[in-house]
């Protein structure tokens, strides 16, 4: 009877224990980049120096064909951290704070933390301006971490990074002067003190990014051997302007090697609305006296010696933070835990680098939407898949991996049975949008009486159709009174948008197609809005 009873017994605990390890909630480490756009080696740059994210894309799931919402930090971060589109938090721009507008929300770590989990941030997570004392601590039930000043190997850097003595200097000179978090070419940003670039010998922790690393990994190892789950969200400041790196990083590349952008001009028929003047370039005080162009519209010509500089830099910051991603990865390698944590690597929009005369990110084309998306997690083979996919997608697809209830409102989808190869797509196109102003004149010609824009953008597998529409948005029915102009891109035939055939009688029938799903759309936004 004694032995029936320990067989019973024993029986039992090891069920017990089964069942909890089939339950097991694993970790998770979250990275944003901002403003990295997918030059990286994983997404085919054969000239980038970025081993560390090359080695997590190995490890994980390479989304080559992903989307943001809004490109521009504001509005995609909170699309990202919420599940839900622009239309939805009513985060347009650079000023709004997303609780004023939607103050019971649900973000991706407050879901968590209702699941169990422990969530931390780290850097730039949400836009500054759009959260609750910079960081939203409803989404947090652990400390932020923040760098003190003893933090870093040289003392605090001055606003906006800078570290080399002389461009440190320009703010001791200026302390009155306000150097605004405005980056957005149609919002009036201020303009800037340092110059839009820096090299200097020094240690990574120079920089915040690289203090941000070690705070992070010094957490990661206290975490160890926790028995709750937790959720790091880290978020990393480079490659965003201005370029800053240490010297070593920049020493990787040779400026004349790197490539300028192909096509530098705007597109045959396009409309001037889809195009902005590089704003936020130029607000560095050493970019006027290389800016060309003279002329009317949204032009900037900037000269070839800038353009290689600038692209110096951009690949300098890349390696940097690629750098500062080793770190956190060898960190799990050592506790042992890289394999059995979800790993999410993501920038919040592209960035043009050149095309279209345009740098900064602020528009509806391909290099400005398309970022960067790279997840691993326990259990699911790498690769990469060409499936469309949207930053609305994270949400619930971190909710899929990790086990845990995906809440149904969501307007993303889950990506796991793309990653699982249990389907091929998940979605038959991503929508971003964009708002602009028309010019006074224009407004009046075009018989509006309101200035305000909306483009919205469909991409699908081949075809881009943007859509500018004049004080609307997708909540409110589809009214074609209100439609100013219409983009069509063909990315078989022309990978580089240099011509808009919306007006080609060729493309009468795809125009046709297209407008429908995008009044599809408009609809199925209606109705949840």
């Amino acid at each position: 009877m004694n032995r029936l009873f320990f067989l019973i017994v024993s029986i039992f605990f090891c069920s017990v224990m089964l069942t909890a390890q089939e339950k097991k909630q694993y970790n998770i480490l979250f990275i944003a980049v901002d403003d990295l756009r997918p030059d990286i080696g994983a997404y085919g740059n054969k000239l980038i120096k970025t081993p560390y994210i090359d080695r997590l894309a190995a490890m994980g799931t390479v989304f080559n064909r992903n989307y943001c919402q809004q490109a521009v930090c504001g509005p995609t971060r909170a699309s990202i951290m919420t599940g839900m589109r622009p239309d939805f938090t009513k985060i347009w721009d650079l000023k709004t704070q997303m609780r004023d507008m939607n103050p019971d929300i649900l973000t991706l770590p407050q879901h968590l933390i209702q699941q169990g989990y422990l969530t931390m941030g780290a850097g730039k997570i949400y836009h500054p301006t759009s959260a609750i004392n910079k960081i939203d601590p409803l989404s947090w039930n652990a400390p932020y971490i923040a760098a003190k000043p003893a933090d870093y190997a040289l003392g605090k850097p001055a606003i906006g990074g800078y570290i080399k003595p002389e461009n440190k200097a320009l703010f001791q000179q200026k302390k009155t002067v306000q150097n605004s978090v405005d980056e957005d070419a149609n919002l009036g940003s201020t303009k800037k003190i340092g110059p839009s670039v820096e090299a200097i010998d020094v240690p990574d922790h120079a920089y915040e990014d690289g203090v941000l690393a070690l705070k992070v990994k010094e957490q990661l190892i206290k975490l160890n051997g926790s028995d709750k789950p937790f959720f790091m969200a880290v978020g990393f400041h480079k490659p965003h302007l201005p370029f800053i790196a240490p010297q070593k990083y920049w020493d990787l590349y040779k400026p004349e090697k790197l490539p300028l952008a192909n096509f530098q001009e705007h597109a045959i028929n396009s409309p001037e609305l889809a195009y902005h003047t590089s704003g936020e370039l130029r607000n560095y005080p050493d970019i006027p006296p290389h800016v060309q162009h003279q002329g009317a519209g949204n032009h900037i010509r900037l000269d070839t010696e800038k353009q290689r500089e600038l692209l110096h830099g951009y690949y300098a910051a890349i390696s940097y933070t690629d750098a500062q991603v080793g770190i956190l990865l060898n960190t799990l390698d050592s506790l042992g835990t890289l394999e059995n944590t979800i790993i999410v690597l993501w920038g919040d929009h592209g960035w043009h680098l050149g095309d279209h005369d345009m740098w900064n990110k602020h528009s509806n084309f391909e290099q400005a939407t398309r970022s960067p998306l790279i997840i691993a997690a326990p259990g699911i083979k790498s690769g990469k898949t060409d499936a469309l996919s949207e930053h609305l997608d994270i949400f619930p697809t971190i909710c899929d991996l990790a086990g845990v209830a995906v809440p149904p409102h969501l307007q993303g989808k889950s990506l796991k049975p793309v990653m699982a190869g249990s389907k091929s797509i998940v979605k038959d196109f991503a929508v971003s949008q964009y708002p602009r102003s028309l010019p006074k004149t224009e407004m009046t010609e075009a018989g509006f009486k309101k200035a305000k824009m909306m483009g919205y953008s469909l991409r699908n597998d081949r075809y881009r159709l943007t859509v500018w529409m004049n004080d609307f948005t997708s909540a409110q029915p589809y009214d074609e009174r209100k439609l100013y102009a219409t983009e069509l891109y063909d990315y078989r035939k022309d990978p580089l948008e240099k011509k808009n055939v919306a007006g080609d009688p060729s493309y009468i029938a795809i125009r046709a197609e297209l407008m429908e799903q995008m009044k599809s759309f408009f609809k199925s936004q209606e109705k949840k809005l």
